[in-house]
């Protein structure tokens, strides 16, 4: 399958389908766990809404022996072994991804500061490569999403879509600029569907705990974006169900009638809210100030009443935000 180019910018009524794989999740010294193929879907047990999204983290949990062993060499294991303490859907990630070929073009190993750095970019880039592995997506048609260590949506019908380039003249400031001209100026990014829209923003929302959990070992700029890339590719997905409902009415009601999709939007809505609490004490070093200034909009009426009509929940706007009210 011919998948189009992802750019990473630098400058429950109803619980998700889970996928279920035998991972080997024992770490010695040194080894690198790999994941056996997956060998069937079990659906969750339903749940009484409201709920809310949380997944496990700890990053408190010392990591200084790790730091102190890392080289170059040992990276993959330092990585499964750094988030198995800090972050399991890290750490489940890099073993359901550990034979991609890819991660040497992400991953930094110069030093443990640097390697901790380049995990915005390297989780970010390798949930890509897992929700967009052919054997998980048909361009346009149906997708993935690994949502975190014990929840992976597949089979995710999108019914084609339409540029998202047409969601532009809804955005009438400059805080998402940057980004603005990768995903919807570009003549080729900005012509991207739904498919699109849903890649970059469930990469976002890897890509940004990867480094919040690590966040006191990050020095330099390399992860300064990642509550922006969050925000903002919400403000994308919000704004694209918006053009839909107003300007592709048919396609609207094919994608407001699919459960899988509106569980999709409602928990990267609720996952979003969760990511962004959790990193908003290292604002200085995992974003700036636009990506609150983005949020605050997503909050606007018009924003969560196309949330509330797509999804039929109502979401929290207080301190639990990454909870529903019905």
């Amino acid at each position: 399958m011919h998948v189009p180019r992802i750019e990473t910018p630098m400058n429950r009524k109803r619980l998700l389908p889970i996928v279920t794989a035998c991972l080997v999740l024992s770490l010695g010294p040194g080894s690198v766990a790999v994941a056996a193929p997956a060998s069937e879907i079990k659906a969750a047990d339903p749940v009484a809404a409201p709920f809310c999204y949380e997944e496990t983290s700890t990053p408190q949990a010392d990591i200084s022996d790790l730091k102190a062993r890392f080289n170059r060499s040992n990276w993959m294991p330092t990585l499964q072994a750094m988030y198995k303490r800090r972050w399991p859907s890290g750490e489940k990630l890099a073993i359901a991804q550990a034979k991609d070929q890819y991660w040497n073009q992400f991953v930094e190993t110069s030093s443990f500061e640097a390697f901790a750095e380049s995990m915005m970019v390297a989780i970010h880039e390798e949930t890509h490569m897992w929700d967009l592995d052919g054997s998980r997506t048909q361009w346009d048609k149906y997708t993935a999403a690994w949502i975190n260590s014990t929840q992976q949506m597949t089979n995710i019908p999108l019914y084609g879509g339409f540029p998202r380039k047409e969601i532009l003249p809804l955005i009438k400031d400059k805080l998402s600029d940057d980004m603005d001209g990768i995903y919807l100026r570009d003549s080729q990014q900005g012509d991207y569907h739904l498919q699109g829209v849903t890649a970059e923003l469930n990469a976002g929302l890897m890509g940004l705990p990867a480094v919040t959990v690590v966040q006191e070992y990050i020095k330099g700029i390399g992860a300064s974006n990642a509550r922006d890339i969050a925000a903002t590719n919400l403000r994308y997905l919000l704004l694209y169900l918006r053009v839909a409902k107003d300007k592709h009415l048919d396609y609207w009601a094919k994608i407001k009638n699919e459960p899988k999709l509106r569980d999709l939007v409602l928990t990267q809505f609720l996952r979003t809210a969760y990511w962004l609490e959790k990193s908003a004490p290292y604002s200085g070093k995992l974003g700036g100030p636009n990506a609150d200034k983005i949020t605050e909009k997503n909050y606007a009426p018009e924003n969560l009443a196309i949330l509330e009509e797509f999804t039929g929940h109502k979401v929290r706007t207080d301190t639990q935000k990454n909870c529903t009210l019905s």
